[in-house]
């Protein structure tokens, strides 16, 4: 039986990873919200200032999916926290340990820095996700409602004096 196999993504995977971004918005329903280049994935996550980091899963040499995290920070532990931004496995290869062993990958990295806490985000119907992150002990935030200002909300915002 093969074996997943997680590795530090290099910025020759710009491409590979933009893939699986849009692959993941149309899981998500929202292909049309991806704007993001290759140019911009280099940049972000293998650029000079990157804040981002990813990881590859590989099952005999072939990628089958990716994350992306960044530290935050949280003033109530003292400590940096991971951000899991993204996890992504082509359907066809659910079921085979591959989010599991990323997001263990993940938190070894976690544990290794020191952090506070591993958090994410999932969508409220996608039931699959919840139910598998409830099964390795995850648990949903509550009383918290995430916030954002995007695009031109963002700028218009900034914008006022």
């Amino acid at each position: 039986m093969s074996q997943v196999v997680i590795r530090e993504a290099v910025a020759e995977d710009s491409a590979l990873i933009l893939g699986f971004v849009k692959d993941l918005a149309r899981f998500e329903k929202a292909e049309d919200e991806v704007i993001a280049t290759i140019s911009d994935i280099q940049a972000s996550i293998f650029g000079l200032h990157a804040t981002a980091k990813a990881i590859i899963g590989e099952l005999d040499g072939k990628p089958i999916g990716f994350a992306v995290y960044f530290y935050n920070y949280s003033t109530w532990l003292g400590r940096k926290g991971l951000y899991l931004e993204d996890l992504y496995i082509a359907p066809e290869y659910r079921s085979l340990g591959a989010g599991k062993a990323m997001l263990k990958y993940l938190a070894r990295n976690a544990v290794a820095e020191n952090c506070g806490r591993f958090e994410w985000s999932v969508l409220d119907w996608n039931e699959p996700a919840i139910e598998f992150y409830e099964s390795i002990g995850a648990r949903p935030k509550s009383e918290w409602v995430g916030y954002q200002l995007v695009g031109a909300a963002l700028t218009a915002f900034a914008g006022d004096q």
